[in-house]
């Protein structure tokens, strides 16, 4: 599918599939939509760790807990949408190049994954309920349990970290490619396209 130019050069509508050039509307929206909700996530887990205990703390877990199942069914989606849309070219540069950045690429979508399952367990050992922003409750993952509690809490906290280093590292990737490589590979998933 190609682009549409409109009468300013500059503008033309994106397709939703990916293409040989660029990633497509849908996987950009997933991508960067994600990208936010996590940013948001760390705000409200600093904002609720500093109140005392109270209605204003439980309030801001509930939405952080809403918020990180709506990661995870944004990542299976879109881990869903890359595997039915295949399209793009491997990064360019050497072999190693390209299995660092499938591997990269692999670790980034695992965190993404395991971070809101393990808050979710985390929450189900602590017999406390993981809403849909109040919509609708899910299911426990595990039984109550206080030493499990305890150490998933840790094994979420950990995650956060390791989530941001792959992260960075991925960021830096990406400008890699782009200031030092200058190919494509970070202007193909920027929000509005390619001119």
């Amino acid at each position: 599918m190609g682009t549409y130019s409109m009468t300013n050069p500059g503008w033309s509508i994106m397709p939703l599939r990916n293409t040989a050039e660029q990633y497509g509307a849908l996987a950009k929206l997933l991508h960067w939509t994600i990208v936010i909700l996590i940013i948001v996530q760390y705000f409200l887990a600093e904002s609720a760790d500093e109140l005392p205990d109270g209605i204003e703390k439980l309030q801001i877990l509930s939405r952080h807990k809403s918020i990180g199942m709506l990661v995870l069914m944004l990542a299976v989606l879109r881990i869903l949408w890359k595997l039915a849309n295949r399209g793009l070219p491997t990064p360019a540069g050497a072999g190693l190049l390209r299995k660092a950045a499938v591997a990269g690429h692999g670790l980034l979508y695992l965190l993404i994954l395991l971070q809101p399952i393990s808050g979710w367990a985390m929450s189900s050992a602590a017999n406390f309920p993981v809403t849909f922003f109040g919509w609708f409750q899910f299911p426990a993952l595990v039984a109550t349990n206080h030493d499990l509690h305890e150490t998933l809490q840790d094994v979420h906290e950990t995650l956060f970290y390791v989530l941001v280093t792959v992260a960075a590292l991925h960021i830096a990737a990406a400008l890699y490619h782009h200031f030092f490589l200058k190919d494509d590979v970070l202007r193909r998933m920027l929000p509005f396209g390619r001119r």
